[in-house]
């Protein structure tokens, strides 16, 4: 997928549909280099655990990881070398949930791990603060995000072709996994959902033509479907609805789209009803439907645990996101325990502030694009770990932040001394006013 396709449309035409604000922001000045670094960043994020075709050592992947965010950063300081930066509410509110996670990481409860995922923590956020020069409100880092989560997806769509049995194993219930790049259902649901969610967008603010929005929609959608991934399906339904909900009252073509989708979401509904609910439950029992899948007894033995005033406070340092050997699966669990009450705040401050920048935004794609990117995290984070963290989740949120960001005002250039001699003093005068 190249960029032209996804800014296919109809550039510089008149605004028709009422998503394009007659000044964009600009984002000629962005380097190149810089979607190398989003990608790293991107990287960094991926899983380490699971069965490939080639096995693939853990310590071999995670050297992969952290190799690429070292590799970002040093790229980012190397086209940021002034160290210019952007005010960011986003990043800053970052930089203080590094205050909890290394104060709790230091008395190594959770081992030495707490404080290299500390080390990890800081860099990612001081990657994005060198890459907050160039979040001018563009789309750019769209389109950088979704290139490289379809890159993603297309290694996962490769390991399906290979060896289809590793890709969808029987222990995960035939739900589709990375057979390439070790990659999980909920993960690859969430590029999937995020990928779509973003690219229809694009397709009705006329940004990306309807046959390049097609060949990425209708692969991924697959996909998706074949992860039987629950919170990333209804992740992408909410925050497609929420996000052309705020683009209805200026685009007819929101309009048109959001009337259609409901009448086939209607009739899809009554028609495919038991076909519908049969992939929902994934085979499941009302019982392990009704506590998600075993998650809610971990939470209730979690928030059982007694904890010192300390520990409440400030957690018990970052580790894997798991409680008693077991997944926590719940964002706001997750950093209550290992960040504490303070972090939590912190987290509950992100979600906060961005969701209100968005809601003071006037009605524009950015501003669309932000608000599926924000609900989506904050359904997700229900259901999935990682916004105490390094994850992809924090990079959503970045995007998010990037395209809510004011473009920088250009300071005009005075007119050339020479090209002012020939002008009379009464009429510079009268230029000057």
């Amino acid at each position: 997928m190249d960029g032209a396709s996804i800014r296919g449309g109809l550039p510089g035409g008149a605004d028709t549909t009422g998503t394009e604000s007659g000044t964009e922001p600009s984002s000629t000045g962005t380097p190149k280099a810089v979607w190398i670094v989003w990608a790293l960043l991107g990287l960094n994020t991926l899983g380490s655990a699971g069965k490939t075709i080639v096995t693939l050592p853990r310590s071999l992947i995670q050297m992969a990881t952290m190799g690429a965010l070292v590799a970002a950063f040093a790229l980012a300081l190397v086209l940021n070398l002034r160290l210019r930066i952007r005010p960011s509410a986003f990043v800053f509110l970052l930089t203080l949930l590094l205050v909890p996670s290394v104060i709790s990481s230091m008395h190594l409860e959770v081992g030495l791990g707490a404080l290299f995922r500390c080390f990890r923590l800081t860099l990612f956020v001081g990657t994005l603060w060198l890459l907050s020069r160039w979040w001018d409100g563009s789309l750019t880092f769209v389109r950088y995000h979704i290139r490289m989560y379809f890159a993603v997806l297309g290694s996962v769509a490769a390991g399906l072709v290979i060896s289809p049995g590793t890709a969808m194993p029987e222990y995960y219930g035939g739900r589709l996994v990375g057979a390439l790049w070790p990659l999980t259902p909920p993960q690859i649901g969430q590029y999937s959902a995020v990928i779509i969610g973003l690219t229809v967008l694009l397709l009705l603010g006329r940004r990306a033509t309807g046959a390049s929005a097609a060949l990425i929609i209708v692969p991924t959608f697959v996909l998706l479907a074949m992860t039987h991934t629950r919170t990333a399906t209804i992740g992408l339904l909410i925050g497609l609805v929420l996000a052309i909900g705020s683009l209805v009252l200026t685009s007819a073509a929101a309009r048109r789209f959001f009337t259609w989708s409901v009448l086939c979401a209607t009739v899809a509904a009554v028609a495919f009803a038991s076909a519908l609910q049969t992939w929902f439950m994934r085979g499941q029992d009302k019982e392990s439907f009704s506590n998600l899948t075993g998650r809610a007894k971990v939470w209730d033995a979690l928030l059982a645990e007694p904890r010192s005033v300390p520990e409440k406070v400030f957690g018990v340092g970052l580790g894997d996101k798991s409680f008693g050997g077991l997944p926590i699966d719940n964002s706001w669990l997750a950093v209550y325990n290992e960040q504490g009450l303070i972090g939590v705040v912190l987290v509950a401050a992100i979600i906060i502030v961005l969701g209100g920048v968005a809601l003071l935004r006037p009605p524009s794609l950015q501003r669309a694009c932000a608000i599926f990117l924000i609900s989506y995290v904050a359904i997700s984070s229900y259901t999935e770990a990682g916004l105490g963290d390094a994850s992809p989740y924090l990079l959503h949120l970045a995007l998010a932040a990037s395209l809510l960001a004011t473009p920088a005002e250009a300071t005009p250039l005075a007119p050339p001394a020479v090209a002012r001699r020939g002008i009379p003093r009464r009429a510079r005068n009268r230029e000057v006013t």
